[in-house]
């Protein structure tokens, strides 16, 4: 049987009002269970263990996957409560990245929406999956916080932008060689010098962009299709998946599960059109930026 509404949240993706403990105290006032992660704690599996309706996150772009994985698994709807520092995907539906509790009416006043979902082998993405410059960008930052390094972003965009490596890899059967590979689920507002917003979420494509260069990229080379086989070298390759490490062995397939995700927004935000619709007083930031956000 199913139980009463669950939340994540993520305590270290914040760092801002509301403290997660205040998040928790609002959630638990609306009937929601509420769950601060602890160090250790595996996201998804606490989300099952929940047999919830209803399952939402509050943190950064990095936590929320394993929560809508686990949504999937129970045919739960999805909230996302943004709580992190960027906040790319809560953008994209249209929540105010700056009311992380105005989030929260979506457990019990919501409108439903079938977004899409990426899927790198037994992984799903909800924003990209990159290989090359900016997934070595994610590595080295993990690196450098695990050591207890201050300014491990710095240090990290640092050591990378010093080495001009480039990949060589086969998409779909096409040699390619590239600098970066960004992989997005549906189609990023990108051009050489900011990752933007994406004007969908629904249209069960995947957008594979290459670049030759690095900060900015010279030039972008990009195509779109329900699904992508990439052959690399090796028996391992490094790759950011929504902005966090991981390991991944190739060759990678990727597709796009179009509308698999029953996404869950405040009814005052059905109105907007990416299937959702990014906030247009977005700022526009860097690749680089959105690959170390949380």
């Amino acid at each position: 049987m199913r139980t009463h509404p669950f939340l994540l949240i993520n305590p270290r993706s914040g760092g801002r009002r509301p403290s997660a403990e205040e998040l928790a105290a609002a959630a638990r006032e609306r009937g929601i269970e509420a769950h601060l992660l602890q160090p250790g704690e595996d996201p998804r599996e606490l989300v099952l263990r929940s047999h919830a309706e209803i399952v939402g996150v509050a943190g950064g772009d990095g936590s929320l996957a394993a929560v809508a994985a686990a949504a999937l698994e129970l045919e739960a709807g999805f909230v996302c409560v943004p709580f992190g520092t960027r906040n790319h995907f809560a953008r994209d539906i249209g929540l105010d990245h700056r009311e992380p509790l105005a989030a929260l009416a979506a457990f019990d006043a919501g409108g439903e929406r079938r977004i899409d979902l990426g899927r790198v082998g037994d992984r799903l993405f909800l924003n990209n999956v990159s290989i090359g410059a900016y997934a070595k960008l994610v590595h080295r930052r993990e690196r450098h916080r695990r050591r207890g390094e201050a300014l491990a972003r710095a240090k990290a965009l640092l050591a990378v932008a010093r080495r001009r490596h480039r990949i060589h890899f086969r998409v779909d059967g096409e040699e390619l060689v590239a600098r970066v590979l960004l992989v997005g689920n549906n189609r990023y507002e990108l051009d050489a010098f900011t990752l933007g917003a994406r004007p969908r979420l629904d249209e069960g494509e995947l957008e594979l962009r290459t670049a030759a260069g690095w900060w900015p990229p010279s030039s972008w080379e990009r195509r779109s299709a329900p699904r992508f086989r990439i052959e690399l070298p090796g028996t391992r390759v490094r790759a950011a998946i929504d902005g966090e490490p991981a390991l991944l062995e190739p060759p990678l397939e990727l597709e796009s599960l179009h509308g698999a995700l029953r996404l869950l927004v405040p009814e005052r935000e059905t109105e907007r059109t990416t299937t959702g619709g990014a906030m247009r007083d977005d700022p526009r930031v860097t690749e680089g930026e959105q690959e170390l956000d949380r």
